[in-house]
């Protein structure tokens, strides 16, 4: 596909005219695409059921999964264990330290009556058979997948000391070519970070895109073409209901929050050129931030809220610019902050604001790259062809993004640093693209 970096329908629209042609089946599975050679042992050991047959979710599965996706554990299998021991029951250590693993996890799980359960868990030391972590959960059966993420966190933090990212949630559109009115149908979806527990949030026969997580992750910011042309809206997740935010004349995109929740910056050509504006979500009071010939669209705000980054073409081709906004709003002279390369777009910062991630042009392929802000360092992470739209995790661990593989959109996450194989969500047929990773959710 030969791109033309003076079209601003390139940034806005490439995703979807270029990926989105398959039929697709709005339902997440994860692949752990490669062993991690430097990833640390621990036992999980399956959680005892208070019932007859199955219990309603299998926890140790869960967490173990959780564990093997960041990179950073390698969970025992099960036929592994030496035994399984219950949570009140002998452990005998001399067994286990003939594991690799140096800590083990045990619980169990009781139905307690009208629907509800309790889930105890605890985490030792092979070596000194002391107690590290221990906790208990009262929940409904809906909740108990999120438990079990919320333990893989406990766990995560409690051995790394970096807080996990499993109890999130990442957004995310598919396309489904609909055989009988022979058009496509496109559905923004939300799920569990492991793919689990799908939410759809809107299905349209006009395209959807760039879903924005609000800062409390309890709304979302998208676009959408049900009206024929580029409409920006916010929906609250639980009840479903939304409100158009910009439907200017001309384009629409890419709306972003601030993370104060007050402001959404996007991009907007209603005055002639694409240009990036901040609207003020409770007044409606619109700000341009910039005012140049060249497209600028993509912005991302600095975690501090004092600045946007945003993609420029204004230098001939797309860069990664940084803008100043004091505390009136008003923008300062944006200065560029990628020079190695010709194409480096869609930025956004690190959840401590030391770093991007951006899209990169390396060898003729789109991959994955980060730039350390203080040095300038810049390091392309992937190794696939044709990346997307990538998000850091919450804890800044981890980054999501769009790839194509054997012709389809699917999604992958890797480590910050490119150390591990990537984790791979992919739907069972068909395209999943423009994912968004939210920020951490509400207890």
């Amino acid at each position: 596909m030969k791109l033309n970096v003076r079209s601003s329908l390139f940034f806005i629209l490439f995703s979807y005219f270029a990926f989105f042609t398959h039929q697709a089946v709005a339902l997440l599975e994860v692949d752990i695409t490669g062993g991690f050679q430097s990833a640390t042992p621990i036992a999980i050991v399956p959680f005892s059921w208070s019932q007859t047959g199955k219990a309603p979710v299998d926890i140790a599965s869960v967490i173990s999964s959780d564990l093997t996706r960041s990179g950073v554990f390698s969970p025992l299998s099960f036929n592994q264990l030496p035994e399984r021991p219950k949570i009140d029951g002998a452990i005998n250590f001399p067994r286990w330290k003939n594991t690799e693993a140096e800590n083990l996890v045990i619980g169990q799980v009781t139905a307690i009556g009208q629907g509800r359960y309790e889930v105890k868990f605890k985490m030792l030391d092979i070596f000194t058979g002391k107690n590290s972590l221990e906790y208990q959960y009262n929940v409904e059966a809906k909740n108990l997948r999120r438990v079990a993420h919320q333990i893989s966190d406990k766990i995560f933090q409690e051995l790394t000391h970096s807080r996990g990212a499993f109890d999130t949630l990442i957004a995310y559109v598919v396309v489904n070519n609909d055989v009988n009115v022979k058009k496509r149908v496109y559905t923004l979806a939300v799920a569990d970070s492991d793919g689990y527990a799908e939410q759809i949030i809107l299905k349209s026969r006009k395209p959807i895109m760039s879903p924005s997580w609000s800062p409390n992750g309890k709304r979302l910011a998208y676009v959408s073409f049900e009206k024929n042309r580029s409409v920006v809206y916010m929906q609250e997740l639980k009840s479903g209901k939304r409100k158009t935010i910009a439907q200017f004349k001309g384009i629409n995109s890419a709306p972003v929050w601030s993370h104060d929740g007050k402001r959404l910056a996007m991009t907007l050509s209603k005055d002639g050129n694409s240009e990036i504006y901040v609207m003020y979500t409770a007044s409606g009071v619109l700000q341009r931030i910039t005012n140049h010939y060249g497209i600028d669209t993509e912005p991302a705000w600095s975690p501090d809220g004092r600045s946007l980054i945003f993609t420029s073409d204004r230098a001939g081709k797309p860069q990664i610019y940084q803008v100043a906004i004091n505390q009136k709003g008003r923008a300062g002279a944006p200065k560029r902050l990628t020079y190695e390369g010709s194409y480096n777009a869609g930025a956004s910062f690190s959840p401590d604001g030391k770093s991007l991630v951006f899209i990169t042009r390396d060898k003729g392929s789109f991959r994955v790259a980060t730039l350390e802000l203080a040095t300038r360092y810049l390091q392309v992470i992937t190794h696939s062809k044709l990346d997307e739209s990538p998000s850091f995790s919450p804890n800044g661990k981890m980054i999501l993004y769009a790839t194509e593989l054997r012709g389809r959109g699917i999604l992958e996450a890797i480590a910050v640093d490119g150390s591990h194989s990537p984790q791979r969500l992919r739907v069972l047929s068909g395209d999943v693209r423009e994912p968004a990773w939210s920020p951490y959710r509400s207890r």
